[in-house]
Formats: structure tokens, sequence, C-alpha cells
């Protein structure tokens, strides 16, 4: 039987597997420590939400990313909310990023929970810049919904084909 497992890459392009489990106090905290990351993952805004906030780690307990899902009765399917990679391997705040493919698990994991959440693999996210917009429709298969309101981000959902082809890369054997 197939079994998920997430991985990121280091910059000799190996795979390095990672886990998800419910982010603690102690992994939010480590947004504010030196490296900062761009976001500040304790604020009273991300603690308060009522999102399934989630820490990604390494096998050895590096911390590479943190995101927050929205996984609601009554939906069509999960909202990834935010997804932040840790400070080292973000390209916006480092120009050679320690590990790659971080987005793209993160995504796989919000599949995931939308599949277990009886959801069919159907997740949406929110362009926040026009390059985001453009790497999730080339990258991920990804399409615009219809604009919900003025000035707000563009909605993507992620779902059929392009859900299962980024799924299965996170199957394996076993």
């Amino acid at each position: 039987m197939a079994k998920f497992r997430l991985y990121i890459w280091d910059t000799k392009k190996a795979k390095v597997f990672v886990t998800a489990a419910k982010a603690t106090r102690q992994d939010l905290e480590v947004s504010c420590s030196d490296p900062q990351w761009q976001t500040d993952w304790t604020s009273h805004y991300i603690t308060s939400s009522g999102f399934d906030l989630y820490a990604f780690k390494t096998v050895e307990g590096e911390l590479v990313a943190l995101g927050a899902y929205e996984v609601r009765n009554g939906t069509m399917g999960v909202h990834v909310v935010y997804m932040e990679s840790q400070a080292e391997s973000n390209r916006t705040l480092v120009e050679t990023p320690k590990y790659g493919g971080i987005g793209r698990a993160l995504i796989a994991y919000g599949i995931k929970l939308s599949v277990d959440a009886g959801f069919n693999g159907d997740v949406t996210l929110d362009a926040k810049t026009p390059e985001l917009a453009q790497h999730y429709e080339r990258d991920f298969g990804a399409v615009r919904l219809p604009s919900r309101k003025t000035n707000a981000a563009p909605r993507y959902l992620i779902c059929d084909e392009a859900a299962q082809m980024i799924f299965t890369d996170y199957l394996e054997e076993g």
C-alpha cells in the first residue's frame, strides 16, 4: 500500500524527508528568533484565528516551514491560508535557499488534508503577488476563481488531475 511521505530538496538536489504535525507554541516562536522569518507566527491574529497550524520538520527536527490551513465543514475544500518557509530557505530573504520544494510540499499537505476530510483533494489559495499567481498556474496547474471582492488577492483552485499529480509525487510504496 502506498504511503504519503513529504519531502523537500537540499542544495545538492537530494530528497530531505519532512513530517507535518500540529504546530506548538515553541514551533511558532522560532519565527521570531534569528534569523527572523517574514511573519511573526506568534501574533494574536494567527494564534487566535482558528486555523489549523502545522509545523514541517526534517527527521533531525529542523523546522523548515509553517502552514496555516482552513479545514471546515460546509466548504468544498481546504484553504491554504498562509505558508512560509524558514528564513534560510525563503527566496525573499536569501539569494540561495537552503532547501527547495517547500511550497509544493505544503500544498501537497493541504491536498492530503482535503482528501482526509472528504473534499476530493481540492485546495484553494490566494496569490499575494502576480509572480505567485504565475507560479501557481504554471507549476501547480491552479485555475483562477472568479473575483471575490475588489482589491482581494486572486484566489486559485488546485483540483482534479492537477491535485492528483502533486499528491502522487509524495506517495511511496511500503
